[in-house]
């Protein structure tokens, strides 16, 4: 036995030190991988905004009025500067504190979405913002990464009492969001907080024979969105043909397929692309296409294995975690953020009827890129990991 500073048969030990600054704990313990790739994300997609701005300035130009070709660049740039702050603050949070700020801006924001069909304003037919002075933002948006939390939290409640009632308390809060986002109407973002909840129930335990009956109810609601639900229906009647003018020219999903692949693998260049200029919202729900005819198929398919690797890295951070709350969280953002990109790239290949979703950190929007910094910052803190946790002491051969 020795103690730490003292040599002992040709051997020394030092002691490495127990007190660090919080920035340096904060250095050691978060997942610079994961971090890394959300920053790469943040790179390609100033890089997109910047190739599909000249086609928003143009729609919003008029004869006496001419907007910037990077205006929503430079715009996009200020969200990222004003977004990575939070991101890396949220992540500095210890996980309880972090869970406590998460709800209770589930909580706020949730409030918030309640208050759209009475406060909202309506931009292209659909009523999802609330207007601030010199600022509008989407509540449901801000909601997403918090709730999913707050929903984590209260399901991972029945492994210490397996009599709270907490699956019909998140199945009517999850119902209440549901029924708000139609109203809207925003379809693509119902499909995402009921998936999200579906995969939760599925991880806190609950049985298969639940699970199965789920899954018949969601294949209920979705046959009866499609009868009762006018803007679902017309939504997959474009996607399939059925009903569609010839005379008006292809839907968004075709003029988006074809977008993307007018650049074959390797693109026209920054800046060529042509068919971009026919997109509608080509900075936003279509902006993946143009990343395939500027730049080609292998920087979409590069993109799509960031998200992969993305996905991957949490659940692999997850194998060895045993804290019920976290994996919870974790992998509920995790789903939310991955199926979001999904839907998104899914719908510009023509795979999915048009959702009216961005592609997380690659899409221009305010709302849409402080949110997802809220909801990756709270991930970097649900998976920060103490890598010197029982390593206090070093033993090093002194030579002598």
């Amino acid at each position: 036995m020795f103690r730490a500073g003292e040599l002992v048969k040709g051997f020394k030990a030092r002691t490495v030190p127990r007190e660090r600054t919080a920035l340096a704990i904060w250095f050691w313990e978060i997942d610079r991988v994961l971090l890394s790739l959300i920053v790469a994300l943040m790179a390609i997609g100033l890089v997109a905004v910047a190739a599909a701005s000249p086609v928003a300035a143009i729609d919003r130009s008029t004869a006496d009025v001419a907007v910037n070709p990077l205006l929503y660049f430079y715009r996009q740039l200020v969200f990222v500067i004003l977004g990575v702050p939070i991101m890396l603050v949220i992540s500095m949070l210890p996980r309880p504190q972090a869970r406590r700020l998460a709800t209770f801006l589930a909580v706020f924001f949730f409030i918030m979405l309640l208050s759209v069909p009475l406060l909202g304003s309506t931009v292209n037919g659909a009523r999802r913002w609330i207007d601030l002075p010199g600022f509008r933002f989407q509540p449901s948006e801000f909601l997403k990464p918090v709730f999913v939390v707050t929903i984590a939290w209260l399901l991972s409640l029945r492994s210490k009492d397996i009599s709270l009632p907490v699956i019909p308390l998140t199945g009517a809060m999850t119902l209440i969001v549901a029924l708000v986002l139609m109203r809207q109407p925003d379809f693509g973002q119902t499909v995402i907080y009921c998936a999200c909840w579906g995969v939760l129930l599925l991880l806190s335990g609950v049985s298969m024979r639940f699970i199965g009956a789920m899954g018949g109810v969601a294949l209920m609601g979705l046959v009866a969105v499609y009868m009762f639900y006018e803007n679902g229906r017309q939504r997959v009647n474009d996607f399939l043909g059925i009903g569609v003018n010839q005379d008006t020219g292809p839907d968004q999903t075709d003029l988006a397929f074809r977008t993307i692949t007018h650049g074959g693998f390797t693109g026209v260049g920054p800046g060529g692309g042509q068919n971009k200029f026919r997109l509608p919202e080509a900075h936003t729900d279509y902006i993946f296409s143009v990343i395939g005819e500027e730049f080609g198929l292998l920087a979409c398919i590069a993109i799509a294995c960031v998200y992969l690797a993305i996905v991957v890295r949490v659940l692999l951070r997850l194998l060895d975690e045993e804290d019920n709350f976290t994996i919870l969280a974790a992998a509920g953002l995790t789903m939310q953020f991955g199926l979001q990109a999904i839907i998104n790239m899914g719908v510009n290949a023509q795979i999915f009827p048009s959702k009216g979703m961005t592609l997380p950190f690659i899409s221009y929007g305010g709302s849409s890129m402080l949110a997802l910094c809220i909801g990756v910052g709270l991930l970097l803190a649900f998976t920060r990991r103490n890598p010197f946790m029982g390593r206090h002491t070093v033993v090093k051969w002194s030579g002598r």
